[in-house]
């Protein structure tokens, strides 16, 4: 399969084996990895004054860069930041990235018309607002709502050529939602569910984004049928297990991993959050049922009720994974020699065993 066509399936909760595919909403380290700058950094506001071949070498260089970066770090997705941001512009873009890589990856791009929590200059008007202008906000919610589906379909008028829309209007902050519950009814629920409806109608999937801790709305967000949730963010004290609990099992869910441990932690901490997320995602999926793997990684399967330790093709020993540290025998032996290499560095990177 393609790693569009996985990514696809996955949005579709099917089972695909293997590795789970993955992405970024944003990669800024274009200058760091490649030399150039990303494509939403550039400031083109002499754009229509360019003449075709200069628009032209532009166009080509950003569909290339956002390859590139998903060929470097073996993304499954591209989500593209049209610039500049109008309906032609896009379909160029849109047009070379299909051009150069064919149908290998999923695209998506921003499409959500719905209020974000604000910006620390306007979020006392907006405040007041929800309490002394709910026809006037509710007024300016139908218009971007109407915007939002108006350059969707004048770009689908120009072909079918992405994928998806991820909606990325933040709601929460890491303790609780912005919105409180009667704010979030009025003033998000119906404007989000009818912009994944009518994308749906053009034959589009939605992945809903939000940071912080949406237990709270997690349910209604549900509600409003997006194809999955992302991110689940755990500094906001989200879990998947939790959330599968609320919602059931038609919605994919996306995330989960700490994203702040890549600025404050270490290797080995961003390394133990990866797996800490695997073993909570799997936990739902495997409840109720039978299943037998095969591990080098030991972390894979500390979580396993029962573990049996081959050594030449012999059973030396058997137990849950803290029965089996606490016999100190061959599988205490190689947990800390998996432990212990987990920090060594070689030239080009880290070791892995």
């Amino acid at each position: 399969m393609t790693h569009r066509e996985r990514f696809i399936k996955t949005l579709k909760c099917e089972p695909i084996g293997g590795q789970v595919p993955t992405f970024e909403l944003v990669f800024f380290l274009t200058m760091e990895k490649f030399g150039k700058v990303h494509p939403s950094h550039r400031f083109y506001e002499q754009w229509n004054q360019m003449s075709y071949h200069e628009k032209s070498l532009h166009m080509n260089e950003m569909a290339q860069l956002y390859i590139d970066t998903a060929k470097a770090y073996d993304h499954s997705a591209i989500f593209v930041h049209p610039n500049p941001s109008g309906v032609e512009a896009t379909q160029w873009l849109l047009e070379l990235i299909r051009e150069k890589s064919g149908d290998e990856y999923y695209i998506m791009m921003h499409g959500d018309p719905t209020w974000s929590i604000p910006d620390g200059n306007s979020m006392m008007d907006f405040s007041v607002r929800m309490y002394e202008d709910e026809d006037g906000l509710n007024e300016e919610s139908k218009k971007r709502l109407d915007e939002a589906l108006t350059f969707a379909a004048a770009l689908d008028e120009k072909g079918h050529l992405h994928d998806g829309f991820t909606l990325c209007s933040d709601y929460c902050f890491n303790v609780n939602p912005f919105f409180n519950e009667e704010q979030f009814d009025e003033f998000i629920v119906p404007y989000l569910k009818e912009v994944i409806a009518e994308y749906r109608k053009m034959g589009y999937y939605t992945i809903k984004h939000t940071d912080g801790n949406i237990m709270p709305i997690v349910k209604k967000m549900a509600e409003c049928k997006p194809d999955a949730i992302h991110s689940l963010d755990p500094q906001g004290g989200v879990s998947i297990p939790e959330v599968r609990k609320i919602i059931g099992n038609d919605i994919a869910l996306v995330g989960n991993v700490n994203c702040g441990l890549l600025q404050t932690g270490t290797d080995e901490e961003c390394r133990a959050d990866v797996m800490r997320a695997l073993r909570e995602g799997m936990a739902e999926l495997l409840k109720g049922k039978t299943v037998l793997m095969i591990a080098h990684r030991l972390y894979s399967i500390q979580d396993a009720d029962c573990i049996f330790v081959l050594e030449n093709g012999k059973l030396r020993e058997h137990g849950s994974h803290t029965e089996l540290l606490k016999a100190n025998g061959l599988y205490a032996h190689l947990w800390a020699i998996q432990n212990e290499t987990e920090s060594w560095q070689m030239k080009g990177g880290p070791a892995y065993v």
